[in-house]
């Protein structure tokens, strides 16, 4: 049985990913390193098989914990655990430098010691900046980085240091970078299931600015068989651009997710536009589909009648995950009063 050594498996990405990796495979067993903030939940993960799935809390930032529960020889790291928020990074960046930056400095340290075969490193498209709004423009792996919000540059300095480890140490890495991910198990402070969940409630729907921002977006399990895919087949060293030739602009996003559930566009609240706030992000994922043989499955409208339905059975996660932390943390960003 192959051990591979999952963070921040108790968050969206990282729970769809383990749940992918426990279905195409029979030998591997993971092992599920989260911290347990306030977007990684224990709930995300039942029904695991528990023979294939143990879970271990404990945080990257802490090298001795790491070292406990990281096995000699593991297959691989995949490090899917970071403070990712951009609005949460704006209020207060101390978390995200820590765990994205330093957090994956002790990761890649317990890799030297423990002698794992490959780290990859699950990146964003945000260290990449902002695109201008013409058509044509896309990120490539070419593209400098180019971080614009304080989220994007602790994950910019992730990737540095994911680089350096490589060309000092030689350690076997790759780096995925993916745009905008929706599906089930997502936080609702994000922008589709705040939406979906809002509009459940009759709520007011908030939007940035003029709404006009572009976003590149990709079902969650499509996004999580390219890393696996990339894991498989990638090339040590490289980086690779993961997206699902999706462009939409938010306010689109938004009442699309309106008609779904048959609620009124009246719902739309425009809200002052954060701070920084990137115009476009578009992916040319050429190189992977190329390179790693990958393509997306799920469609667009596919993937948001699936996410929609998935809230709409699960009311219950949806009302413990909107707790105490997320109420103080949207009307501080919204300025909204929840009731």
């Amino acid at each position: 049985m192959k051990t591979i050594f999952v963070t921040g498996g108790a968050g969206f990405i990282g729970s769809v990913f383990i749940r992918h990796i426990l279905d195409v495979t029979a030998d591997v067993k993971v092992i599920n390193f989260d911290t347990l903030t306030y977007a990684g939940r224990l709930e995300n993960l039942w029904g695991l098989d528990e023979r294939r799935h143990q879970f271990v809390k404990g945080d990257i930032r802490n090298a001795f914990q790491v070292s406990e529960a990281l096995p000699k020889n593991a297959v691989a790291i995949f490090n899917f655990a970071a403070e990712s928020h951009v609005d949460r990074s704006i209020q207060s960046a101390k978390d995200f430098v820590t765990t994205n930056i330093l957090g994956t400095q002790v990761l890649l340290d317990a890799a030297r010691e423990k002698g794992v075969r490959r780290f990859v490193q699950i990146s964003t498209d945000e260290v990449l900046g902002s695109l201008p709004e013409k058509e044509g423009a896309f990120f490539t792996e070419e593209s400098p980085i180019c971080p614009n919000s304080p989220y994007a540059a602790s994950k910019a300095g992730a990737e540095m240091i994911v680089r350096a480890a490589r060309e000092t140490f030689g350690i076997n890495t790759v780096i995925t970078r993916c745009g905008n991910n929706y599906g089930p198990y997502q936080f609702p402070e994000k922008l589709i299931p705040l939406m979906i969940s809002n509009a459940l409630n009759d709520e007011p729907v908030p939007v940035y600015g003029d709404g006009q921002n572009v976003r590149d977006w990709i079902y969650v399990e499509d996004h999580c068989r390219a890393i696996w895919k990339i894991f498989k087949d990638g090339k040590s060293g490289e980086a690779y651009n993961i997206g699902a030739r999706n462009e939409r602009r938010n306010i689109d996003v938004v009442k699309a997710i309106l008609d779904t559930l048959g609620k009124p566009h009246s719902l739309i609240k425009y809200v002052d536009d954060r701070l920084g706030h990137d115009r476009r992000y578009a992916i040319d994922p050429t190189k992977i589909e190329k390179q790693v043989g990958w393509k997306p499955l799920v469609s667009w409208k596919q993937g948001l009648q699936k996410t929609v339905e998935w809230y709409l059975e699960n009311p219950g996660w949806v009302d413990r995950a909107r707790n105490t932390n997320f109420r103080q943390y949207y009307e501080k960003t919204y300025q909204t009063n929840l009731r």
